[in-house]
């Protein structure tokens, strides 16, 4: 397929100082005379991992292109990239479920008619997929696959999701021009699980924003007030209530911290409510009620860095993670992390964090209490995590999706 150059052309010189990948200034010039087509639905909810990342790809995107992708937004597409949800749109999807009979099926259905349409209409040539399931498309499709979580662990999701994913995902794999992972650890899974040649897939490591940074007491104290919080006297976890993010391991060792250190330096969980709150045990209530535990529910983006530098120390036990944002961003902060030994996560924290088997709430437990109690292991591990985290950008990302762009083109011409 012979792809047509338009607009959106760049000089060599506006794309040589934007670092060493773009030297080759001819390939990112042809890059940025093809119109780009990316599905941005995930910035209409609340901002989780996918979101995170379409959005910090994006915006990278539009500097280094100097011209913004066309992004689609479910019923239509714009230019403007999103920077804050739809209001309601959590309310919507639990009404339109239970009204209507498979409504992913139905809403992908009426997408595709408005993704096809506007296709035609904006003249996209390249197609970028960052949300797993890509919608059909005649020409290059490059795909995010971010995990298989579906797949290793599929009694961590609603059945229907598991359901959707692998009816979906085979032709999505088997149709894209390339494939974009978060991790080494994810090219394997894909690799080995979808049969797909290694030239097919790509490691492109995710970022960090300069927001996230160590902060003291006084620029910290403005959130913490609207939490009612401590400065360095909390236990911090984020992610979404749901069980592969296995936050029941965090309460359970968390509850056997002595009583004193649970009332001195309070456990506090922030993220949205997901799939499975009822597993939750009671003994998380209980903390709740004598003031040992807090969960604060979705937080807006600009109070994360804030919880993040103020916390004594950062756990994240997650059972599978295609990348692991959330200990990243505490490294960047300095704050020292007790996270998970399974799947990428040690390549996202390396020996800058500690790394624990996930389902031994007491090995947790004693790691939690050797970082409340501590200085000189808190201290450098804070050290390590800010270093460690200098090296993950949003721009070099951005950057090695190009280098990725321009492989799948290349495809298509030959």
């Amino acid at each position: 397929m012979q792809v047509p150059y338009v607009k959106c052309t760049n000089s060599s010189a506006d794309l040589a100082q934007n670092g060493a990948m773009e030297n080759d200034s001819e390939k990112m010039s042809a890059i940025g005379s093809v119109q780009l087509g990316v599905n941005a639905t995930a910035l209409l909810s609340p901002l989780t991992g996918i979101g995170q990342y379409t959005f910090h790809l994006v915006r990278e995107l539009q500097q280094i292109l100097h011209c913004s992708p066309r992004l689609f937004y479910g019923t239509g597409w714009q230019e403007d990239i999103r920077n804050t949800p739809v209001r309601g749109m959590g309310l919507a999807k639990k009404i339109i479920k239970r009204i209507v009979p498979h409504p992913y099926m139905v809403s992908r259905f009426l997408q595709q008619r408005r993704f096809s349409a506007g296709i035609d209409q904006h003249g996209i040539q390249l197609y970028h997929e960052p949300n797993f399931m890509a919608y059909r498309f005649h020409g290059p499709t490059v795909v995010t696959v971010h995990d298989l979580s579906w797949v290793r662990y599929p009694e961590t999701h609603p059945p229907e999701r598991v359901r959707i994913m692998n009816q979906l995902m085979p032709k999505t794999v088997r149709q894209a021009s390339h494939i974009l992972v978060d991790s080494e650890f994810v090219r394997r899974e894909v690799m080995d699980y979808y049969g797909v040649s290694p030239d097919r897939v790509t490691t492109t490591l995710l970022g960090v924003t300069s927001d996230f940074r160590p902060l003291d007491a006084i620029e910290c104290d403005p959130v913490l007030t609207t939490y009612g919080l401590r400065y360095g006297e909390y236990i911090l976890a984020v992610g979404t209530l749901e069980p592969r993010k296995n936050l029941s391991t965090v309460i359970a060792a968390f509850s056997q911290l002595p009583d004193a250190v649970r009332r001195q330096y309070p456990l506090v969980i922030v993220g949205m409510n997901g799939w499975g709150m009822d597993r939750f045990p009671a003994s998380l209530r209980q903390m709740i009620s004598r003031g040992e535990a807090y969960l604060t529910g979705y937080v807006p983006r600009q109070d994360l860095p804030a919880l993040y530098a103020a916390a004594r120390l950062f756990v994240y036990p997650s059972l599978y993670e295609g990348f692991g944002l959330p200990p990243l961003e505490a490294m960047a902060c300095g704050t020292p992390v007790v996270t998970s030994n399974r799947a990428s996560l040690p390549e996202v924290v390396g020996d800058a964090g500690i790394l624990t088997e996930p389902l031994d709430d007491k090995e947790i437990a004693r790691n939690m209490l050797v970082l409340l109690e501590d200085d000189v292991v808190r201290g450098r591990l804070s050290d390590a995590g800010r270093q460690r985290a200098s090296a993950f950008t949003w721009r070099k990302c951005a950057l090695e999706t190009v280098a990725v762009y321009q492989k799948a083109l290349a495809a298509c011409r030959t």
